[in-house]
C-alpha cells in the first residue's frame, strides 16, 4: 500500500489514505499507454472523408472535341482526373477507424497512468470537493489555494451538477465522475485532482480482474503418481512403520 495525504479544500493535510499499489504503484508500462491513446484518438474520428470519382462529378457526359483532325490531344471526357473540376483518383472514402483493444490492456493503460501521476507528484487525493456557489471565480479560488493553479481534472465521487457548472468556463478544468474518466484526459491535464470517494470507485474498477497470488501457489509441487506411489508408505499399501529392506 502507499500512504498519501488527504487534503480539505483550504489545502491542508487532514489525514492520510492507503492506495493500492496495483493501481498507483507499478512500474508504467509505456508500450500500452502508447497504444491506448492511438486507439482512442483513431476510435474519434469520424471516417466521414469523401473525394468524388470522376464517374460521381457532374458533367462530362460527352467527348467535348472529335478525335481526329483539330490538333490537339484526344480527350474523352472533361470529367477525366487530370482536368480542372474533373474525378480525383484513389482520394479517401468513408470508412471506420475503429480499434480494438483488449479490456484487460486499457485498465492496465490506466494504472499505469494514474502511477505515472503519482510518481510525478500531480496526483491529489482530497476528502470532498465542494463550492460555496456554483461560480467560475469560486472554482479559481479553490484551484488557487489548493495550488494547482487553473490546469486539473477534478474526478468527483457523486455528480455535483454546482462543480460542474463551475468550471465550465474555465478551458483547462474538467470535472468527471470515476466512470467517465478516460485515459487522454488524464494524460491532458496536468493535475489529477480526485476525491476519496473516486478513489474508491476506480481502486474496485481497475482491480476487478486482478487476482492476488494464492497461497497454494506458493507450496511446492505435489510429486508425479509413480514417485508418489514409490516413495510414499501409504500409497504402497504398507502401514508407515514398516519400510522397505
Amino acid at each position: 500500500m502507499i500512504e498519501v495525504p488527504v487534503r480539505n479544500m483550504a489545502g491542508e493535510i487532514v489525514r492520510h489514505i492507503q492506495l493500492d499499489e496495483r493501481v498507483f504503484g507499478i512500474t508504467p508500462n509505456m508500450a500500452v499507454l502508447h497504444q491506448a491513446v492511438v486507439a482512442q484518438l483513431a476510435n474519434q474520428r469520424r471516417g466521414t472523408h469523401k473525394t468524388k470519382t470522376r464517374g460521381e462529378v457532374a458533367g462530362g457526359g460527352r467527348k467535348p472535341w472529335r478525335q481526329k483532325g483539330t490538333g490537339r490531344a484526344r480527350q474523352g471526357s472533361i470529367r477525366a482526373p487530370h482536368w480542372r473540376g474533373g474525378g480525383v483518383v484513389f482520394g479517401p472514402r468513408p470508412r471506420s477507424y475503429h480499434q480494438d483493444l483488449p479490456r484487460k490492456m486499457r485498465r492496465l493503460a490506466m494504472r499505469s497512468a494514474l502511477s505515472a501521476k503519482l510518481q510525478a507528484g500531480e496526483l491529489m487525493v482530497l476528502e470532498n470537493f465542494t463550492l460555496p456557489a456554483p461560480k467560475t471565480r469560486e472554482m479559481v479560488a479553490a484551484l488557487t489555494r489548493l495550488g494547482v493553479g487553473d490546469n486539473a481534472l477534478v474526478v468527483l465521487g457523486q455528480r455535483d451538477e454546482g462543480v460542474k457548472r463551475a468550471a465550465a468556463n474555465l478551458p483547462k478544468v474538467r470535472t468527471v465522475l470515476p466512470g467517465g474518466t478516460n485515459l487522454l484526459d488524464v494524460l491532458k491535464y496536468r493535475w489529477l485532482l480526485m476525491t476519496t470517494d473516486a478513489v474508491e470507485a476506480l481502486t474496485r474498477t481497475l482491480t476487478a480482474e486482478i487476482r492476488r497470488r494464492p497461497v497454494a501457489a506458493l507450496a511446492p509441487a505435489a510429486p508425479a503418481n509413480g514417485q508418489a506411489a514409490a516413495s510414499s508408505p501409504e500409497a504402497a499399501g504398507a502401514s508407515p512403520e514398516v519400510t522397505a529392506s
